[in-house]
């Protein structure tokens, strides 16, 4: 059996061993896809790949447990091990990964006493729950048993949130005692604060950083926290950050290769390295976290193309063939190959076959419940996607003021079925004047979670709630009697489309359907440029949002999503903007790109 050891060197089979590893997300790549992935990094001259493991994705709900098809982490891991790659698996209860709430579930949102990433026992019973589902899965994968899996993370940049050590040793044992049998780290920014904060140096536990430049800098920084606790351990950057994630209405963010390459060449003279990302892949359905800087929250684009070594695609970049020469310059008796890389096509446009409106469907969508208040997402429902609120105002034929309190993250505004106004982020408190007739008014309005945010302070806010949690004022009281419909869209097939254009009678959001032709499936990308807002299934998977605030204009749509011969793309559009063909292309497409 082989053997996996933290001297001042990594020991594999007690030979000195350097990690070079990438990151891949199996949660973020189709599954028919992981090999080529796998291949890929291996053929660049690497022999580990690195994954972190999301807890909202596994548990969707609480107590019930999701790992099929592309959450398969099993399948995933003993890929890589037939493929001859060792593994590093993060199965913190915190990713951050630029994922939903930091890969927390929504549903611990509905205790509302519960405190994340703390010492609290309700939060430390939720995880151990998990944990034990979890574990009975990943135990056998351990190179302690047999498997590839060479170390496990306790927390994940703990030191950029806290500094209750207790915590971080409550989550030590809970692995240790659900299976947990290999060396455990932690990953934290390279510098002296964070580092102490956030690892469990004196505990055994090694500690490494996470950068993307001042290579020399940060491991120096990591070599002298070592010292100052009598250690003398390997240097290891956990996150070496060779791109970066992209926010809506910002400009894609893009990194020489050049300089990624060199700076990787850096940390390889002295340290083991994991890039992050190797292939970033796609926030599919509604799983793209969120920035905050200050109050401001700035939502994050499906796409998580990271400008990483491959592609959101799986395309071979420059940085792939200067890393890859860096790797063999540095370690010539590491096996380099030429990389693999998929097809892609554009198909003719796909004609528009029906549309139906958003209240045609809304009862077989969703299930209408009451209340006199209005009710939060995470109570109403999952706490992902859409929340349509709706009550009748008594009006005297004047003009009133409605002004939502406390909501997230974007509301649109309808009066008698006539659109008002949407307000997003801290727009959303703004009175707005609106005429209300005499009688009965229909007062509704569309919530949208834009993903909650998944790293720093605001982690733990009560924004991290989405929907309506403060309530609706009309005049200046509390409107009361409410009904709402969850809209997280898991299920579409039973919308009552009509021919084209005869379902879209008013001015609600509405769903729109598409037929695309594909003889030959290929990897394809939607071209949604003229299109306003909103969110797209392809044969009822549900592949994630699009927004005309860019700056991408593609969604990508992998080839293995496709049939051949027709498909059903079912698009919910939520501005009412959308053309009568959906063009395709075999590049993406963008707005903006620095």
């Amino acid at each position: 059996m082989n053997t996996f050891e933290i001297r001042e060197e990594f020991l594999l089979n007690g030979r000195p061993f350097r990690i070079l590893s990438g990151a891949v997300h199996y949660f973020r790549i189709p599954r028919e896809y992981w090999e080529d992935t796998l291949y890929n990094l291996k053929a660049m001259g690497f022999n580990t790949v690195e994954t972190y493991i999301p807890w909202n994705l596994h548990e969707p709900e609480e107590g019930v447990f999701d790992f099929s098809e592309e959450k398969d982490v099993e399948a995933f891991v003993r890929l890589a091990q037939k493929m001859g790659l060792w593994v590093i698996l993060r199965p913190a209860p915190y990713i951050c990964a630029e994922w939903e709430f930091g890969g927390l579930p929504a549903w611990l949102l509905r205790y509302p006493d519960l405190k994340v990433r703390t010492e609290d026992p309700l939060f430390l019973s939720k995880v151990r729950a998990y944990y034990e589902v979890l574990f009975a899965r990943i135990k056998s994968l351990q190179i302690t048993e047999g498997g590839p899996v060479l170390m496990m993370q306790v927390e994940n940049e703990y030191g950029s949130y806290g500094n209750e050590k207790s915590y971080l040793r409550a989550l030590v044992r809970m692995m240790r005692e659900c299976g947990a049998s290999v060396e455990l780290f932690t990953s934290d920014g390279g510098w002296d604060a964070a580092l102490e904060a956030g690892s469990l140096i004196e505990d055994g536990v090694l500690p490494t950083v996470n950068f993307g430049s001042g290579s020399a800098e940060n491991l120096d920084a990591l070599e002298r926290f070592m010292e100052k606790h009598g250690k003398k351990l390997p240097l290891m950057c956990m996150e070496f950050w060779d791109g970066w994630f992209n926010c809506w209405g910002e400009a894609v963010i893009r990194r020489d290769a050049r300089d990624a390459a060199e700076e990787v060449k850096a940390v390889l003279q002295r340290a083991s390295v994991n890039l992050y990302m190797f292939q970033g892949g796609t926030n599919f359905g509604f799983y793209n976290g969120c920035s905050a800087n200050g109050d401001q929250e700035l939502p994050q684009i499906t796409s998580y193309d990271y400008d990483a070594v491959l592609t959101e695609w799986g395309e071979p970049t420059e940085k792939f063939y200067r890393i890859q020469e860096a790797v063999h310059e540095r370690f010539p008796e590491q096996e380099t190959l030429p990389p693999r890389d998929r097809s892609r096509a554009g198909y003719d446009a796909a004609p528009l076959t029906g549309s139906a409106s958003l209240r045609s469907c809304l009862d077989r969508l969703s299930i209408r419940q009451n209340s006199a208040h209005p009710m939060p997402m995470e109570e109403a429902g999952s706490g992902y996607g859409y929340i349509l609120y709706r009550t009748e105002v008594e009006g005297f034929g004047a003009l009133m003021k409605v002004k939502v309190v406390r909501a997230g993250d974007r509301v649109k505004i309808y009066l008698n079925g006539t659109y008002i106004a949407a307000q997003c982020g801290d727009e959303i408190g703004e009175e707005i004047t609106m005429e209300f007739r005499r009688g009965t008014n229909v007062l509704e309005i569309l919530a949208e979670n834009l993903g909650r945010v998944n790293y720093g302070p605001r982690l733990a806010a009560p924004t991290q709630k989405k929907g309506i949690w403060g309530g609706v004022m009309v005049d200046i009281h509390f409107e009361s009697g409410w009904e709402q419909y969850a809209l997280d869209l898991k299920e579409i097939s039973g919308i009552p489309f009509e021919a084209d254009g005869e379902g879209c009678t008013d001015e609600m959001p509405v769903f729109l359907r598409y037929e695309l032709l594909a003889e030959r499936p290929r990897d394809t990308f939607l071209d949604l440029r003229s299109f306003g807002k909103g969110c797209v299934f392809v044969n009822g998977r549900n592949i994630g949002r699009y927004w005309n605030r860019g700056p991408v204009g593609y969604l990508y749509v992998p080839g293995v999503f496709l049939h051949k011969g027709r498909n059903e793309i079912v698009i919910f559009e939520t501005e009412g903007i959308f053309p009568e063909a959906l063009p395709t292309r075999d590049r993406p497409v963008y707005f903006t790109e620095s």
